[in-house]
């Protein structure tokens, strides 16, 4: 069973999303983190809560979670001390791919990220797993759809609109920086478009669901 550590959400979760429990082919436990807005961990880093994180992600493996993930990428900051709590696998983040992919794909440079916020995800966030600013980073607009309703935590949105503008960022980035050779979405929320990306971009495309997967193999 998969343990997920949730922010406190009310946005909806299409398939491929990693708060979706058919998202994955086996069973998932869910434990929220009360007032743990997206607002909070993006924009604040969680400051005040980390303990609460740590207690949920104890709960998770007391009720017998073989694996933990969350639900946000920007609890990045906090890998360290959320995985030196508990004895099974932890992963904050989709950042936690980037070692690999830098060694895979022939260093930062060539590794781009899709973020929630490029103006939140900073070097600290990164270095925090072995990242490296060198990777070309696009975040979604502050004035799109996906700001509104997921940074901006509401229970209804255009999801076909949030996904167009998805592919939209995907673009852009190989566009202005071609020599990107892999994706990885720090985005949980990006997952459900994760297929349709790699398909457009003609790049392979890295995320949580995948690692998280690669985590209960």
């Amino acid at each position: 069973m998969l343990g997920i550590v949730m922010l406190d959400t009310v946005f909806p979760r299409p398939l491929g999303d990693i708060g979706n429990p058919a998202t994955f082919p086996f069973p998932t436990r869910l434990h929220k983190v009360s007032r743990a807005s997206p607002q909070k961990v993006i924009f604040e880093r969680a400051s005040g809560m980390v303990d609460d994180f740590v207690q949920a992600a104890r709960d998770l493996e007391s009720q017998g979670c073989k694996a933990i993930v969350t639900s946000c990428g920007f609890l990045a900051l906090h890998q360290q001390i959320i995985a030196a709590a508990v004895q099974v696998p932890f992963a904050s983040s989709s950042l936690c791919w980037l070692p690999t992919l830098y060694l895979a794909f022939g260093g930062a440079r060539h590794v781009g990220i899709l973020t929630a916020s490029s103006a939140n995800l900073g070097p600290a966030h990164l270095a925090a797993l072995g990242g490296s600013m060198d990777s070309p980073i696009a975040g979604m607009p502050v004035d799109s759809e996906f700001a509104r309703v997921i940074v901006g935590n509401q229970p209804q949105g255009d999801m076909q609109r949030i996904h167009a503008e998805m592919l939209a960022l995907a673009d852009d980035l190989v566009a202005t920086q071609p020599q990107v050779r892999a994706i990885l979405l720090e985005c949980t929320n990006m997952p459900p478009v994760a297929q349709a990306i790699a398909q457009r971009t003609g790049r392979p495309v890295f995320d949580l669901v995948g690692l998280a997967r690669q985590l209960m193999a």
